[in-house]
């Protein structure tokens, strides 16, 4: 069992991208599965991210508070902007955009971690991030959404906030507790827990795919090349923003994919319980799914195949 759990893990990329294409030419097979499961599911994944998570994990924010600010900074400045910019460029209709804005306006992704420590960049920086956005993402990504996507959808502030509370960080203080509870526990599931995430993500993809399959089959091809593009501009200028600042090669590797890997199954999990009347707003996040774990992948070996990094420690 647990090297079949590995296994899910190891090809989590590949698994995604298969139960997306099967959802995509066989819509009838994910009937059963509701919308209203993505939170759940998200659930599920936020609850695993806290029983990794340890409160050591924050001490960087203490012992290395402007390596934190500056990802977040741009983690919430780059990914937002671009995709009001790539909205905006490529003239999507209005649920198209709100996707692609509720994308960019998420805390980093959950699997930014693996992939950064397989890119030999900074992990405990990673980390930090991905713990300081999560908890920011409660005020941040309902704000962000509202001034980038407000003028045009009614975007409803307080219900988004308290959404983002029961199902990111409810989850995964229930996870804290539990690993602080039950150590023991904790530990023997550590090597089953990637594996059941990347179940509930792909579940989640199947969702939001086998709900839109037509549309997506009609002309699915322009919100496909928005996401890669906003995935890929954000690797870019994240890692451009540390060569900028000077920072050592391991903490631009951090940033560049913190700030590119977005936790997209918030952003479905938004569009489906506040968005409803525009069903398409789900799927960016969907795509994002699929493909930033891709791109994560190769990004990962790009960088682990690169020269060694600097030690520098500024």
């Amino acid at each position: 069992m647990k090297k079949l759990c590995h296994y899910i893990s190891d090809y989590m990329g590949m698994l995604v991208l298969a139960t997306a294409m099967i959802a995509l030419a066989f819509p009838n097979a994910f009937l059963l599965l509701r919308p209203t499961l993505i939170n759940y599911l998200l659930g599920v994944v936020m609850f695993g991210m806290g029983l990794t998570l340890n409160l050591h994990d924050f001490r960087i924010v203490f012992s290395r508070p402007k390596d934190v600010i500056i990802g977040c900074l741009a983690q919430f400045t780059i990914m937002p902007l671009l995709a009001w910019a790539l909205a905006w460029v490529f003239r999507l209709d209005e649920a198209l955009a709100l996707g692609v804005v509720l994308v960019g306006c998420c805390p980093g992704g959950t699997a930014s971690n693996v992939i950064t420590y397989l890119a030999k960049g900074d992990l405990a920086l990673s980390v930090g991030m991905t713990g300081v956005s999560t908890l920011l993402a409660p005020l941040l990504t309902p704000l962000l959404t509202w001034a980038l996507a407000g003028k045009s959808i009614h975007v409803d502030v307080a219900s988004m906030i308290l959404s983002i509370l029961w199902v990111v960080i409810l989850p995964i203080i229930v996870g804290l507790l539990v690993k602080w509870l039950w150590p023991k526990f904790t530990e023997e599931a550590t090597d089953y827990l990637p594996a059941f995430s990347t179940i509930a993500i792909a579940l989640i993809v199947a969702i939001v795919i086998s709900a839109n399959a037509d549309k997506l089959l009609a002309g699915g091809l322009i919100i496909v090349m928005v996401v890669v593009l906003h995935n890929i501009c954000g690797l870019g200028l994240g890692y451009l923003i540390g060569h900028l600042l000077g920072l050592a090669s391991q903490k631009k590797r951090a940033i560049s994919i913190e700030v590119g890997m977005q936790n997209s199954g918030l952003a479905s999990s938004l569009a489906a319980t506040h968005f409803a009347a525009y069903p398409l707003a789900t799927i960016p996040g969907a795509i994002f799914s699929v493909w930033h774990n891709l791109s994560g992948a190769a990004v990962a070996y790009l960088y682990s195949r690169r020269t060694r990094p600097s030690i520098s420690t500024r």
